[in-house]
């Protein structure tokens, strides 16, 4: 090639070069603060080492270590906790997540929890709990938590629309699904779930798991006990995809009849307090079989 057709080779490639590509829109894979796998890792060690013994002793039947990883949680992202409590999960994800993290604090909405019969919690305290919840998280935080929010489903703020990365549902898709004939309220919850993520972002849903072959009537969530296939279903229906499945929470000594409830194991005991021999059963078998279904909005 002649010397002036390199030159000209050259002024074309620097002239390329010093054109900056725009950023592509932010996605729950591409969010900027996430950390390292071997960091997040560490991380996530040294905060589950910090918990209390008590909060150690569920680590065999809540494996906070697993769910995190399965679920790809790390540093800096924003995570939504459905039916948080202080430990699960917004207690670790608080000092997991980090300051450039952000966990938001998802309830059942008002209306929905005045349908649980003697279980209703005073209505006074559903009134205002965003902002309730809010403020207590922020009293409570630390200056290495991460940041906070709240919110209640069925009326999802519009700023925090595409916000998160993952979204935690464990042990509650059964109340969802028991009252989705009285309000459809999982239909709703499923739909807010798809607002808040970020495209690309996940939802994952740690639930009781009903035997397949039991009758679809004995597993509405009544028992506290779905199926699988109709879970999954559900989110399929509503544009989610299924990325995967995990056996992490699952435990082949519970096998419901049609008419056994999911707190008759412990940690509940409910049907066992004043029976020991029938409490030392319910104990052999440990807590119920769970399915651990992880699904994606798409990008």
């Amino acid at each position: 090639m002649h010397r002036r057709s390199w030159s000209a080779l050259a002024l074309l490639l620097m002239a390329c070069s010093s054109q900056q590509a725009a950023p592509p829109p932010e996605t729950a894979q591409s969010a900027a603060a996430a950390a390292a796998p071997s960091e997040a890792a560490a991380k996530l060690d040294s905060v589950l080492a910090k918990q209390s013994e008590e909060t150690k002793s569920r680590y065999p039947q809540r494996h906070p270590k697993e769910m995190m990883e399965f679920l790809g949680v790390q540093p800096g992202m924003t995570v939504v906790d459905t039916l948080p409590g202080p430990v699960w999960w917004t207690g670790i994800l608080l000092d997991y997540l980090g300051p450039q993290g952000k966990v938001i604090d998802a309830d059942y909405s008002a209306e929905m929890w005045t349908k649980f019969g003697n279980y209703s919690p005073d209505p006074a305290t559903k009134k205002n709990w965003p902002a309730d919840t809010l403020a207590k998280l922020n009293a409570a935080r630390g200056p290495e938590a991460a940041q906070v929010g709240a919110l209640q489903y069925g009326s999802v703020p519009d700023d925090m629309a595409g916000t998160a990365d993952v979204i935690l549902v464990c042990r509650a898709m059964h109340h969802f699904s028991r009252l989705e004939s009285d309000g459809h309220y999982m239909t709703q919850a499923i739909a807010d779930m798809k607002k808040l993520l970020k495209p690309g972002g996940i939802v994952g849903v740690e639930q009781h798991r009903a035997p397949e072959a039991q009758p679809d009537a004995s597993t509405k969530g009544e028992r506290g006990y779905l199926k699988q296939s109709a879970l999954i279903a559900a989110f399929q229906a509503a544009g989610f995809e299924l990325v995967d499945k995990s056996e992490i929470n699952a435990n082949p000594k519970d096998q419901p009849s049609e008419a056994d409830v999911v707190w008759r194991l412990p940690p509940t005991l409910a049907t066992s307090k004043d029976n020991p021999e029938l409490k030392a059963q319910m104990e052999a078998i440990g807590e119920t079989d769970r399915m651990t279904l992880k699904f994606r909005k798409p990008s």
